[in-house]
């Protein structure tokens, strides 16, 4: 009896309700609060009866119960949330007033002004460091999938997805095939944007140099030009070189292409000591192992011994020919110090015998063997000549 004439007292409140869903904003954007209002016709305040709403979205509840709001909010819409609404307004536990089906289709906003960052700034790294590939897009909206790519051909490094304007892909330490050009792309659905390229050039950092020292002879003295010589072998140029000797700077020079450099130096008697060289190309410079140089003073007669060269050279700067000009000088004199005496030694170059008028001095035409004859000279009368005059 009770249920009947409840039925009875709601039917022409039932008949007279209207229900309309309104969606706001309309068309809803992604990521932006959605707001749904069952709006009723007469209004609420005018009805004798508490409404009690519900809201649906393909055929299932939004929120846990009714309320007497005759609103419901959902703070960031998303793009699966597009589908058909409709509300319900209860008037009793038994008699309800649905509205008409609504289609909502949440708009999402196409990404774009994609653009790529790195870090650390500017593009150079060496060899080892960590390089961060930051992605980033001014517009989108929902789940963006980046994507990361090396080289104009697009050789694929990451791809991730998330719900965020920046996303990163991160290499730990470099190596030199990582140098490249560098490019990103996002899409949330309408397709990729593409960011511009960005160079990256990866360097190695120099190894530790090698100092050599080339020099004339295997005994340095006075006079002597040495060529400093420092090389790394590992290491992008360019690669800045500095000598040093004793700790002080001599020079230095700029390798642009690889390869080592030299200095050359022209010995005095304060040059013995101590020498190294330093490499560098931007990171932390790498000093070569120490080389000692000890220099003797100026070869005097005294001590010095010039050995015969073998074999005796076609052309120098000792000739006994009485002409100059002619083209094939007929003795040729090498000169040994030994001891307190001095020698010279005379070759014959050309076959023919002179004649008397033609011998050189201490040569005489009736000697049976003229093919080497020593002259012996006290080195007491050298007393007065520099030995460089006698070589």
């Amino acid at each position: 009896m009770l249920l009947r004439l409840l039925l009875l007292i709601c039917a022409p409140l039932c008949e007279s309700i209207e229900l309309l869903l309104i969606v706001s904003p309309s068309p809803p954007i992604e990521g932006k609060t959605m707001t749904l209002t069952c709006k009723t016709q007469p209004p609420p305040q005018k009805l004798d009866a508490k409404l009690q709403f519900r809201f649906y979205r393909d055929g299932r509840p939004l929120g846990l119960d009714s309320n007497s709001l005759p609103e419901f909010r959902i703070p960031a819409v998303r793009k699966a949330d597009s589908g058909s609404y409709w509300c319900e307004a209860k008037i009793t536990s038994i008699k309800f007033k649905l509205s008409r089906r609504v289609q909502i289709a949440v708009h999402r906003v196409p990404v774009g002004n994609v653009s790529l960052e790195i870090q650390p700034p500017g593009g150079h790294l060496m060899e080892g460091e960590k390089l961060v590939l930051v992605c980033l897009v001014t517009g989108g909206t929902g789940d963006i999938v980046f994507y990361w790519y090396r080289g104009a051909r697009g050789l694929s490094l990451k791809t991730k997805t998330q719900r965020s304007m920046m996303a990163t892909c991160e290499i730990p330490a470099v190596r030199e095939r990582d140098s490249g050009q560098y490019y990103c792309t996002a899409d949330n659905g309408y397709g990729p944007s593409l960011s511009e390229l960005v160079s990256i050039t990866v360097r190695i950092p120099v190894s530790r140099p090698v100092l050599t020292l080339r020099a004339p002879g295997a005994q340095l003295v006075v006079g002597h030009m040495v060529e400093l010589h420092c090389e790394a072998q590992r290491g992008s140029p360019p690669i800045l070189y500095q000598f040093y000797h004793e700790n002080v700077t001599l020079g230095n020079s700029s390798a642009s292409f690889g390869g080592g450099v030299s200095f050359n130096l022209s010995l005095t008697a304060e040059d013995s000591g101590n020498y190294y060289c330093e490499a560098n190309n931007g990171q932390v410079a790498q000093r070569s192992e120490v080389v000692p140089l000890n220099i003797k003073g100026r070869r005097t007669a005294k001590d010095a011994v010039r050995s015969i060269p073998n074999p005796v050279p076609q052309e120098s700067n000792y000739f006994n020919s009485q002409a100059p000009e002619e083209l094939h000088p007929d003795y040729e004199n090498v000169n040994i110090v030994s001891g307190d005496e001095v020698y010279s030694l005379v070759y014959r170059v050309q076959q023919e015998q002179p004649s008397a008028a033609e011998s050189p001095p201490g040569i005489h035409p009736g000697d049976t063997d003229p093919s080497a004859i020593y002259s012996r000279l006290k080195k007491a009368d050298l007393t007065d000549m520099d030995y460089d005059d006698v070589m």
